[in-house]
């Protein structure tokens, strides 16, 4: 399943650049980056089936482990694109959150969006780790 994150704004060089390419490069799923200016611009399509989460403060906040179980679901039905969306600073639209699959929120603060980016491949990374039964999440 391809993991593709749509995120507007440019990263440029920075250090959430670096962690961003940290996991992508970790990362053994297919993943796509996808940058898109602040206004206009068009998402690309989708490959079906897919599904689209938004990342969103006010979204459901999901353990390491059950978002790796979320993910394991999807691939095992046969989902081909998992898209993770992260809005510009207004946000997304209600019809956008009103067509996602998920709304996905790390916790109940506010993060900037190059840092939310940068946990967003962490999280994916750590997920995929969980599912391969690698050493590098160590759950208590």
């Amino acid at each position: 399943m391809l993991l593709h994150v749509i995120a507007r704004g440019k990263i440029a060089r920075s250090p959430e650049a670096a962690l961003v390419d940290r996991y992508e490069k970790r990362l053994t799923w297919p993943v796509r980056l996808t940058e898109l200016p602040e206004t206009g611009g068009k998402t690309p399509d989708p490959q079906t089936p897919c599904k689209t989460v938004l990342l969103d403060e006010r979204g459901r906040t999901l353990t390491s482990e059950d978002f790796a179980a979320l993910l394991e679901r999807w691939r095992d039905d046969g989902v081909r694109e998992a898209r993770f969306v992260l809005g510009a600073a207004d946000g997304h639209s209600p019809q956008e959150r009103a067509d996602a699959d998920l709304l996905l929120a790390f916790g109940p603060a506010t993060w900037p969006h190059l840092l939310a980016r940068a946990m967003l491949m962490e999280q994916l990374y750590r997920a995929t780790s969980i599912l391969a039964g690698h050493p590098y999440h160590r759950a208590g």
